[in-house]
């Protein structure tokens, strides 16, 4: 299936946008759902916010997938949103892929941390370095869900930040992905090879669109890491990271890339045509690396002083400000900054820069 021929912007969930998603849009969402999506109620977060999870099809293939473990990493739930939407339409793909697949959709795990948004739940906890121990209730709730399902795949959905890159290139990482290691040792056993091979297709059908974009994330075995628990267990399990496209702060294009890396995952496991990649195709997937800034300055001089230039590396902090997620400006790093690149770029030597320079919301920061 070319997943393209789907049009987002025909499923596109329009209640739900921008960065900051509160948990009561998406129960909303989950409650006008038609009755082919059924939706249970899993549990209370340390809040004691409702944790709902949304179950459709009957196939005999098992997905298991969960959003917004992180509070504010929220592109992945306004996704998945956009998915139960078109799997509840009568669009014949859709209906085929559900004759084949059974689905459970956690819409959004951390709901203390998305009215905070904040990484950590209401306890301060990370999530995602809970899966050992399990001391927070979203994580017995998450991990109740899996053994009671006992899926066949499991999708993790993250955001990452904007200073990722693809590889040495000057492609933001857009879309990442990762097979999470089962032991330090990072064995590939079959549970692995499965993600890999699902994830060498996911990246082929993306590549499509977004050519150079999709990179691959790190795999260093963490014991406490959600991914690398459930690998552990034997199931094949998928990092999905939701990243950065020029221009989209509010992260509304990347929205749709991650809708159609959903449908993606889930036909070339519903038709088993993962099973023509292998694992040399998921590791030529460039790896991820950290060269980004939001906004880079060449040739920066303090106070007009023209023996002290130098580079400035300057990253958005993402603050909540009434009800909105702002973008604060801060200086990340100094100094000689050739190796890395911005996703706006000024050069203070020339003037033009430096007359927008002078406009912009960052005169305040850079003193000028």
């Amino acid at each position: 299936m070319d997943v393209f021929q789907i049009s987002h912007k025909d499923y596109k969930v329009s209640s739900i946008t921008g960065r900051y998603i509160l948990p009561g849009q998406v129960n909303k969402f989950f409650e006008a759902c038609p009755e082919s999506v059924q939706v249970h109620s899993l549990g209370k977060s340390a809040e004691g916010r409702n944790i709902q999870m949304a179950e459709l099809g009957a196939g005999e293939i098992k997905i298991l997938m969960w959003s917004q473990m992180h509070g504010n990493e929220s592109t992945t739930t306004k996704a998945v949103v956009d998915l139960i939407a078109f799997l509840s339409s009568r669009n014949p793909t859709a209906m085929q892929l559900l004759e084949k697949c059974q689905l459970r959709i956690i819409g959004m795990l951390n709901p203390d941390g998305a009215v905070r948004y904040t990484r950590e739940n209401a306890n301060g906890i990370d999530l995602n370095r809970d899966a050992h121990e399990r001391t927070q209730p979203e994580s017995r709730i998450l991990r109740k869900a899996f053994e009671s399902f006992a899926p066949d795949f499991c999708f993790n959905l993250h955001d990452q930040r904007t200073i990722y890159n693809v590889g040495h290139t000057d492609s933001p990482a857009t879309l990442s992905f990762l097979a999470p290691s089962r032991d330090e040792e990072r064995t590939v056993d079959a549970s692995r090879e499965m993600s890999m091979q699902v994830i060498a297709a996911i990246n082929e059908k993306l590549q499509r669109k977004i050519p150079g974009h999709i990179g691959r994330y790190d795999d260093a075995f963490n014991i406490n890491c959600i991914g690398d628990t459930l690998q552990m267990h034997g199931t094949p399990t998928l990092l999905f990271e939701a990243g950065h496209y020029p221009g989209d702060y509010e992260r509304e294009i990347v929205r749709g890339y991650v809708f159609h890396s959903l449908l993606a995952a889930i036909d070339t496991i519903a038709n088993a045509s993962y099973l023509r990649y292998d694992v040399e195709s998921y590791l030529g997937i460039p790896e991820n690396n950290k060269l980004y800034f939001d906004v880079l300055i060449r040739n920066f001089q303090w106070n007009n002083n023209k023996s002290a230039v130098e580079d400035l590396g300057i990253l958005f902090r993402e603050e909540l400000q009434e009800g909105r997620i702002g973008f604060k400006p801060y200086i990340q790093k100094r100094g000689d900054l050739g190796t890395y690149f911005g996703h706006t770029t000024y050069d203070f030597s020339n003037q033009k820069d430096l007359d927008s320079l002078i406009n912009s919301s960052l005169r305040t920061i850079l003193d000028i």
